[in-house]
């Protein structure tokens, strides 16, 4: 017999002081804990909701400008909505560690000690301090009743949830110093506010977390593996919400999505059925503005549109392959908010040009990598994924060696092996490898499916400053490294595909994408437009409203991408190997 689940009743809930939102991107979790904000702060609850993802669209939801430090929303009184954004954080960390020594050291020093701070690795310290603020500040945790947190898609969520442990661990080992850290040398000094960071989020009185799901495989999957994940680093005190429900069916193509659902929910992970579930239907609207965040808990009155308006031309995933083939690119990416599609994308592609005669190569950089559940290299690939793990072992080892062989003394190699210890030589090994995944590229056509936004955009801006980075832990720049920057910049060797959905937030997200693209000089020509409802033959009213209300977003997309805007419909198969053929219809 199926499970019955409750809904999703705010009121009925024993809420903590902490909650955090997490799972697979596009699952619905900024949808989910601003209208769970907004409910609380209509009640008389003082909250503050925060979004630690680097790809955030908070400002898209609330439809304003915001900030780091928390922006009181008017039309939601008791609610004040902060946004991380990584870069800006991470100046004004650089600032306040170099700001006391301005006009006391020559300029020389003080370029010397921007340079040692203007790496990835000071980006991740600068994110983390403003996240332990909001958990660990007295005065916050006294002036609002919850403190919400919509974090980023999974494995980054994972990554900063992970960091007050990796941190405290490296400081507490360290006797020369946090060397990796340049001049941060305040950092020892908050220590303790990492503990009580690790504290509070491994208390089950103090911390929830919600994982959101949709009721599909792929996402029930992801939310299993950070569900065990989190467990066990403490975070016990975990719920299941399923977001995007269709609660009836009333037509073919209705029943469909239902029995896709259904089995799903069948054959849902063990780890997550010993959790609290609540469900949230579909919604026939993007919840966007305030009105629509205040009706996310009430029942709809969905009626079918009378009118629809007229959809601009567009193209088909096939002529976008068509048009990569013809044109010889030998570095795809497909780029975009998590949740749009872009492995099922990148896949499709690799096939296709495979099936053409050409040698392809699938990789994703994404550390909660997909790629093999969609297809593998019986299909006439090669694979491969960038394991963060493995490189940095690799790494590690590699470092040791060259420092032996050179006859380090036995204080260096502790130096080394201490400094090799840091959060941030992650980034370094994650980052050769890439380099070394784009220098395939001489010999067969490299297809990325790339992590989501935030993650993709530091990845890719490093390449700038990994030299000064590597040369600090005693690396070697290899000549893939050398070679990438040029590969990328080079519109005729590189393309990135803009991959979105019909809908406001993923459309803004793709939007920034395009501007952050355009200011790295890295070439950006086709928007694609994932899971479309349109040409969908449907009576069901919330469907219909779907499909009617994408029509202003695809016409605002083909008008963005100068009419190279590609449409794929929504397909109710699995879409694994041969099936993603559909796509291309």
């Amino acid at each position: 017999m199926a499970r019955e689940y409750n809904s999703l009743i705010i009121d009925e809930l024993n809420l903590t002081k902490y909650l955090f939102f997490t799972g697979k991107g596009g699952v619905g979790k900024t949808s989910v804990s601003c209208a769970i904000a907004t409910k609380l702060a209509d009640s008389g609850k003082k909250v503050m909701l925060v979004s630690t993802d680097p790809a955030s669209n908070l400002q898209d939801v609330f439809d304003m400008t915001l900030d780091n430090k928390g922006v009181e929303i008017e039309a939601v009184p008791n609610l004040t909505v902060a946004n991380f954004e990584p870069e800006q954080a991470a100046a004004e960390y650089r600032e306040s560690v170099i700001g006391p020594f301005r006009g006391k050291l020559p300029e020389a020093a003080l370029k010397n000690m921007e340079e040692q701070l203007s790496g990835s690795c000071t980006v991740e310290i600068a994110s983390f301090n403003e996240f332990s603020f909001f958990i660990t500040d007295k005065a916050a945790a006294d002036k609002y009743d919850h403190i919400i947190f919509d974090t980023a898609p999974t494995g980054h969520a994972l990554r900063m949830l992970e960091l007050p442990s990796a941190w405290s661990d490296f400081i507490a080992k360290s006797t020369h110093g946090a060397s990796c850290l340049g001049q941060l040398a305040g950092l020892q000094e908050k220590q303790e506010v990492y503990k009580t960071a690790v504290r509070n989020l491994t208390d089950s009185e103090k911390t929830t977390l919600f994982l959101v799901a949709r009721a599909d495989e792929a996402s029930l999957k992801e939310a299993s593996r950070a569900s065990v994940e989190l467990e066990e680093i403490g975070m016990t005190n975990q719920r299941l919400i399923l977001n995007g429900l269709l609660d009836h069916a009333d037509d073919h193509f209705s029943k469909i999505i239902c029995d896709k659902q259904t089995r799903a929910l069948q054959n849902m992970p063990e780890a997550l059925k010993q959790y609290d579930v609540f469900k949230v239907p579909l919604k026939a609207h993007n919840i966007a503005g305030v009105e629509n965040l205040r009706s996310f808990f009430q029942v709809e009155q969905v009626v079918t549109p009378a009118a629809v308006m007229e959809r601009k031309a567009t193209s088909s995933l096939a002529d976008v392959i068509n048009d990569l083939a013809h044109s010889d690119k030998r570095v795809v990416f497909t780029m975009g908010k998590g949740g749009v599609g872009k492995t099922t994308i990148a896949a499709t592609i690799a096939l296709e040009l495979a099936k053409q005669g050409r040698k392809v190569h699938l990789t994703t950089t994404d550390p909660a990598a997909h790629i093999r559940n969609v297809i593998d290299e019986s299909f006439g690939i090669t694979m491969s994924r960038i394991d963060e793990k493995q490189e940095l072992k690799k790494y590690r080892e590699e470092v040791l060696k060259k420092a032996h062989e050179t006859g380090a003394t036995q204080d260096d190699i502790d130096y080394i092996e201490e400094d090799l210890r840091s959060p941030c030589t992650q980034e370094i090994a994650v980052f050769r490898a890439f380099a070394e995944i784009v220098d395939r590229s001489e010999d067969e056509i490299v297809i990325i499916d790339t992590a989501p936004t935030g993650h993709t955009l530091l990845l890719l801006e490093s390449t700038d400053n990994y030299d000064r980075e590597i040369s600090r832990t005693q690396g070697e720049t290899p000549e893939s490294v050398k070679k990438l920057l040029p590969k990328l910049k080079d519109e005729k060797f590189t393309e990135v595909l803009i991959v979105t959905l019909p809908e406001a937030t993923p459309y803004y997200e793709a939007k920034r994408l395009k501007e952050d693209l355009d200011r790295a000089g890295i070439f950006s020509k086709w928007w694609i437009i994932n899971s479309s409802y349109q040409d969908i033959d449907t009576s069901n009213a919330v469907l219909s409203n779907r499909a009617h209300s994408e029509v202003v977003w695809i016409n605002k997309i083909v008008e963005d991408s100068n009419h190279f805007t590609a449409l794929v419909k929504w397909v109710p198969s699995e879409l694994k190997g041969a099936n993603l053929e559909e796509l291309l219809k």
